[in-house]
């Protein structure tokens, strides 16, 4: 089979490195991601912890876009109400100008962080159930097609003349399928946050897709989490770093760097806290090359996923970029 491969990088803070390294971890990545023939990068949005340096995906993409020469680049995603609209759309212009062609906005509606910290970020101002009016207030500034009787009508926003870059929603629900289809985005489904939904998002937003300047036909990613070594034992070693780190983020535990693997395997669990593992193993697949093939390959075909964005979560950059390799190879034969 071939499919078409992405990544979505968090910037993983390793125990024992600085967030600088964790950034130049992601300018490597994507430079080796590039080589292996993967066809974007997207960077998340996530605030207020110690695992990960993603706190400003727009910079991140300036600094990767620069580091590459064919990558599409973008982020996954920028969380609009986090946001002002107007300061969305001049960033991605700006990107755009910068490198005509090659950058994606990806947008959500999650706060990629506790609900404290999402007070702090939007002094009150703003929050989910004002998504559609902000995601329309950002279209209009891009586009330049806002609403005559708008009270911000007369507002550009700068620099003029930029193409609009592709819009995308992304969703863990019906939600943002929804969102998606009636507008004529693209949609990128989070099978690593909440696998249930899937089957059922991808296929609403098939069927309730609608043309429009942004899109013609449905483009549908399915982000998935994903660990891949030379032995499934050795995979099974990696993956207990994303065991233990996602069950802290769960537990709201989210201060500590990410895990070595000494670290994950020595933890000792209690019991609510292996119900959490447990539940993280049905996000998440492990294996070698040939056995993800199999299962990454089936669910994609299941969902009728245009493309597979895949997140890897693993404590030494070394193999992280190994997986990464290892699933191309597997993947795009």
């Amino acid at each position: 089979m071939s499919l078409k491969l992405s990544v979505l990088d968090l910037s993983p803070i390793p125990a024992g490195y600085t967030p600088t390294d964790a950034l130049s971890n992601s300018v490597d990545l994507a430079r080796q991601a590039e080589a292996a023939g993967y066809h974007r990068y997207w960077l998340a949005e996530h605030h207020n912890t110690g695992m990960l340096a993603c706190s400003a995906p727009e910079l991140l993409i300036c600094r990767i876009a620069g580091a590459t020469t064919r990558l599409r680049v973008g982020s996954g995603g920028i969380m609009l109400p986090n946001h002002s609209p107007l300061k969305v759309a001049e960033t991605f212009r700006v990107l755009e100008a910068m490198f005509p062609g090659r950058i994606d906005l990806g947008l959500g509606r999650a706060p990629g962080t506790d609900p404290v910290t999402a007070s702090a970020l939007r002094r009150g101002h703003a929050d989910a159930d004002e998504f559609p009016q902000q995601l329309a207030d950002l279209v209009g500034y891009l586009k330049d097609v806002m609403p005559s009787d708008h009270p911000h009508a007369r507002v550009r926003a700068t620099p003029v003349g930029v193409p609009c870059p592709p819009i995308w929603i992304l969703g863990s629900s019906l939600f943002g399928a929804r969102v998606a289809a009636a507008n004529g985005f693209g949609f990128a489904y989070a099978h690593h946050i909440v696998p249930e939904n899937a089957h059922a998002a991808m296929r609403l937003y098939r069927e309730e897709f609608r043309a429009s300047p942004f899109g013609h036909e449905p483009r549908a990613i399915l982000a998935v989490s994903a660990v891949c070594a030379p032995t499934a034992d050795e995979a099974e070693r990696l993956a207990s770093t994303a065991d233990l780190s996602m069950m802290r983020t769960r537990s709201g535990r989210t201060r500590t760097p990410l895990p070595s693997v000494e670290e994950a395997l020595a933890y000792v669990y209690q019991p609510d806290e292996e119900a959490l593992r447990q539940y993280n193993r049905t996000r998440i697949h492990i294996g070698t090359p040939e056995a993800l093939a199999g299962s990454i390959g089936a669910l994609a075909r299941a969902t009728q996923a245009d493309e597979v964005m895949i997140n890897s979560q693993i404590h030494s950059h070394e193999y992280r970029v190994r997986s990464y390799q290892l699933l191309a190879s597997a993947l795009m034969a």
